[in-house]
């Protein structure tokens, strides 16, 4: 894979940055169901056709745009309504770098999954350290619990 900061964090569930045409090839081959894209269509780095390419192999493709500097609880909220729809199905979840995403997969893995901070830190911990404006995103959303965002 050309993508940056890749990671199988589960059988069904992988996740980076910013996908090449290249990759999105490849995907089929790993049994991929679904792209869920969480940048901006606009992002610098962004793949222009990803959406066709991806359906066009006969995977499904979700993009939920995260700005980078305003991420929204109720965004995590379709996110893990997104992955509770394709339950049973492989997941390769994608932003620009996967800051967004693993910051999302934590939160995905303690409030969902119900998994100890240890458990749900990969990739998070592999990829990045949250600023303070994602930290406060993250603290946020765990405070609120999934079900009273």
């Amino acid at each position: 894979m050309d993508a940056a900061n890749t990671h199988q964090v589960f059988d069904w569930l992988w996740t980076s940055g910013q996908l090449s045409r290249q990759d999105i090839l490849e995907l089929p081959e790993l049994g991929i169901d679904i792209v869920v894209n969480l940048a901006l269509p606009a992002s610098s780095n962004a793949l222009p056709g990803e959406a066709e390419l991806v359906t066009g192999l006969g995977m499904a493709y979700v993009q939920i745009p995260v700005e980078w500097e305003q991420p929204e609880p109720d965004q995590f909220v379709r996110f893990a309504g997104v992955l509770q729809a394709f339950s049973g199905q492989k997941v390769w979840l994608h932003c620009a770098k996967n800051m967004r995403v693993s910051a999302f997969i934590y939160l995905y893995r303690k409030l969902v999954l119900g998994e100890d901070d240890a458990s749900a830190s990969f990739p998070m911990c592999a990829v990045w350290t949250p600023n303070p404006l994602w930290q406060a995103f993250i603290d946020n959303v765990l405070s609120r619990g999934l079900n009273s965002i």
